[in-house]
């Protein structure tokens, strides 16, 4: 762990673990962000969109957070805040510092498509919380797109320290680094890490880890470290698996996995639909591809 930016490394964007009825399971969430530190992940972000924030309860997603804290402890935990109103994403930024956490990761507005003042407002505004602001761009999702230049200026007005990238663009990479060199870029998209790595990232909050975490390590490791003999073959075997991260599924594909290598997926809460049958042989043939080769 960086003590002063704990963002950095392998933090898991967590599924949440569900019963048959839906409800969470906190027993078996905080033994997973446990086994998933044991397994050499740096820490966790729970709350994000694989963790299903958009159909919790507010209680239930507090609990969410203070259950990975009361887990792996405070400083390996990076809580997603996003919420339609500014100040919403505040009080969840708050209760996160309350809870222990040192930093929360924010999407832009996302109910409706905001331009740069109200982009600009809206990380202004949950900065104050006091905590470190890691942004995460997804405009395929948001509809809001960080471009570098405005990530250079939310850096520069002191609002973000870092920023989850799932643009896919991997040539973005050089221009955040251009117009804001002390602007951590996090690896946010499986499917693009090798690239990012090899581009300059500082971290990776990622998916696939829920299933394969020792695997995964190790390839961030390697990439990050510049050492392609490694990091390349070892891409190659799990590529059809983190594909899977940029697909609408993602939350249904990675729960499967889960499930195959024995840990709990499980369901997942409406309007998620269950895989079609082409869907699951394909994340299927590829967990179980990837457990024979000893990945899992």
């Amino acid at each position: 762990m960086t003590e002063h930016r704990p963002w950095r490394g392998v933090l898991v964007a967590t599924a949440l673990p569900l019963n048959d009825d839906l409800s969470v399971n906190h027993d078996r969430y905080a033994e997973h962000c446990a086994w998933l530190v044991e397994n050499g992940c740096d820490g966790v972000v729970p709350n994000g969109s694989l963790g299903e924030y958009q159909v919790l309860t507010p209680e239930e997603r507090a609990r969410v957070v203070e259950t990975a804290v009361s887990a792996i402890g405070g400083e390996r935990v990076m809580p997603g805040v996003a919420a339609y109103g500014s100040a919403e994403s505040r009080r969840w930024a708050e209760q996160a510092g309350e809870a222990g956490c040192r930093a929360v990761m924010l999407l832009p507005p996302n109910a409706y498509r905001a331009d740069e003042r109200s982009v600009l407002a809206h990380y202004a505004e949950v900065a104050r919380s006091g905590l470190p602001v890691v942004a995460y761009n997804n405009p395929i999702d948001t509809k809001v797109d960080l471009v570098p230049e405005l990530l250079a200026r939310l850096h520069g007005e002191g609002h973000i320290q870092g920023v989850k990238e799932f643009s896919g663009d991997v040539r973005r990479a050089y221009r955040i680094a251009e117009l804001a060199p002390e602007l951590d870029l996090l690896i946010g998209a499986d499917d693009v890490l090798l690239e990012l790595a090899v581009a300059g990232a500082k971290g990776w909050v990622a998916g696939y880890p829920n299933a394969l975490p020792r695997a995964s390590v190790e390839l961030y490791r390697a990439a990050v470290d510049g050492d392609l003999d490694t990091a390349l073959p070892l891409y190659r075997q799990l590529h059809p698996l983190l594909r899977w991260d940029s697909q609408v599924e993602f939350v249904q594909a990675i729960k499967l996995s889960m499930d195959i290598v024995g840990r709990h997926g499980g369901p997942c809460r409406p309007p998620r639909a269950t895989l079609l049958p082409g869907q699951e042989a394909a994340v299927r043939a590829a967990t179980e591809k990837a457990v024979a080769a000893g990945l899992a």
